[in-house]
């Protein structure tokens, strides 16, 4: 019996029809899956219990939701088959039609025994029958005319075939070199010359491959080793990058120019899509003539150039930093325009991209995008890298590094480039301060907590970073308290009302406060009448506060 069903459902469906099926039906049911395998398309999925009612002519007792992929389910049939018949005892002179071995189908068609067993594999069916009281591997004749009829081309293809006499082979050898010295790699090589000698590919190319093992000295194709690895892909791109000849590549990694030449696109193509070219969208971007309003020349300043006074305690590093002029509202405006309608193009374009054909003219202009906004962004940088220093300097102390504290504030400000909305028409160095103060915020108080479990300091470091806490239960409690006096001061508020002092004031936790504008937008009121609605209901809080004699700072 066969063990190498793919599917354990359909090996426990063999096993329950050798052991409890009549002689009688296993006959009929082999011949039922032969004729489903006929039917079979290798892309399909098929129930299993259309399996059963196919074979056995009933439904399965208990429902199976079981699919079997076509290319695996004619693999198990074929082992059905073979197992339903070793069990039946099938005589071969008594089939009613000529049945064939393994040696009378190969002498048919000119093929090797070799070749009949991928034609097993690829669905030519075959039994086990007895002949003269010896089991051995058979194929009726009407299972190969069903074969032929559906493999035709494959089956010419192998009649055609027969072992290479020396002289052949000496003349393809000689053909291939010459073609491989022209910069043809193996495949390409081993097609042409299929095409000329009316061989198949493969037999082309195990001649080729058994010459270049037993004469590594001598072999045509020295260092082919199957596909190109992620890893070496890559490191032909680096090195390529780097000013490595193509012609130093091809003999590095043993293959031709074209192959080189492809992987590199490949790469390339590939590197582009990781591209960060996220940008924020702005309507001007789409409208006629976007490149000149876009990417003009900077506005100049039409405020007087005024010296900057530098600090004395900076190192110079950070003193030149001082040199840098500041950018004005306009200046700004503009920049951050430019910055995010170059991504905004370099993005459009890379839609435009095929990953398989990619073209080195469109690579060529989306790279050369991508770098501009790089070059605009820098700019931006080092005009504000004095705001972070500046703001470094307040939330530094004794026990922290100043250094780290300003990269730290430096990656604040790059991530506040790529989200500043310059349409809003805010400063950037509002929304920049913001952003780093806020990350400070975060970062200190998780940098005192590593540093106190993990402190190896000096008695003195101990001293000066000395904590005094009150009991947080105390302050736990104080909190929930004012939170219940604000809900019941709210609810002396309409809907309307509510909404905005929660909003104001940050009191829903999954919100920042939000400015009057804003508040404005969401509802669909000018900030004026915002602000108008606001006053009232602070001053209805502060009645009922005063008539439930709460003691809150509204």
């Amino acid at each position: 019996m066969q063990r190498a069903y793919t599917h354990s459902i359909l090996d426990q469906f063999r096993d329950q029809q050798v052991r409890y099926a009549p002689r009688e039906k296993r006959i009929e049911q082999i011949e039922a899956a032969e004729r489903l395998v006929a039917e079979i398309d290798p892309a399909k999925k098929y129930p299993f219990d259309f399996v059963f009612f196919r074979i056995t002519g009933y439904r399965p007792a208990e429902d199976s939701f079981v699919k079997i992929v076509g290319e695996e389910l004619l693999h198990d049939l074929r082992l059905f088959i073979e197992d339903l018949s070793d069990a039946t005892d099938l005589p071969a002179d008594a089939m009613g039609e000529p049945v064939l071995t393994v040696d009378q189908v190969a002498e048919q068609f000119n093929v090797s025994t070799k070749t009949i067993s991928r034609w097993r594999e690829q669905g030519l069916v075959s039994r086990r029958f007895v002949f003269d009281g010896r089991k051995r591997v058979g194929f009726l004749r009407s299972s190969v005319d069903r074969f032929v009829q559906s493999n035709r081309d494959r089956v010419e293809r192998g009649a055609r075939f027969s072992q290479l006499s020396d002289e052949q082979r000496n003349e393809i050898l000689e053909q291939a070199r010459r073609l491989a010295s022209d910069g043809s790699c193996q495949a390409e090589v081993s097609r042409q010359l299929a095409r000329r000698s009316g061989r198949s590919v493969e037999t082309i190319r195990a001649a080729l491959k058994q010459f270049d093992q037993k004469h590594p000295d001598l072999a045509i194709f020295p260092d082919v080793k199957g596909p190109l690895k992620d890893s070496q892909r890559a490191k032909i791109y680096r090195d390529f990058r780097r000013g490595v000849s193509v012609d130093k590549l091809t003999k590095r990694y043993g293959r031709t120019k074209t192959t080189v030449y492809r992987v590199i696109s490949e790469v390339r193509a590939q590197r582009i899509m990781e591209l960060e070219l996220d940008y924020i969208p702005n309507p001007r971007f789409t409208r006629k003539g976007a490149d000149n309003a876009c990417l003009g020349e900077m506005p100049d300043s039409d405020q007087p150039t005024k010296k900057v006074r530098r600090p004395s305690d900076l190192p110079p590093y950070l003193a030149s930093l001082y040199e840098m002029p500041l950018l004005t509202r306009e200046q700004e405006g503009h920049v951050f325009r430019k910055y995010n309608y170059l991504k905004h193009k370099a993005a459009k374009l890379r839609d435009q991209l095929d990953l398989e054909r990619p073209k080195s003219a469109l690579m060529d202009e989306i790279e050369q995008l991508a770098e501009q906004a790089v070059e605009v962004k820098n700019q931006i940088a080092r005009c504000n890298l004095r705001l972070v220093v500046s703001i470094a300097k307040r939330h530094v102390s004794a026990d922290q590094n100043f250094f780290e504290l300003v990269s730290d504030g430096n990656m604040s400000l790059l991530r506040a480039i790529e989200k500043f909305d310059f349409a809003r028409g805010n400063k950037f160095s509002t929304y920049a301060s913001w952003a780093i103060m806020k990350n400070f915020a975060r970062t200190i108080p998780g940098e005192f907590k590593h540093r106190d479990r993990f402190r190896t300091s000096h008695d003195e470091l101990f001293a000066a970073t000395e904590e005094s806490r009150d009991n947080p239960m105390i302050h736990e409690t104080a909190q929930k308290d004012r939170e219940a006096k604000i809900t019941r001061l709210l609810r002396k508020l309409d809907e309307r009302e509510q909404q905005i002092v929660s909003s104001r004031f940050g009191l829903d936790h999954s919100k920042e406060p939000l400015t009057l504008k804003e508040v404005g937008a969401e509802m669909g009121v000018t900030k004026e009448r915002i602000r108008q609605i606001e006053v009232r209901a602070l001053n209805k809080l502060r009645a009922a506060a005063k008539e439930e004699k709460i003691s809150l700072e509204i």
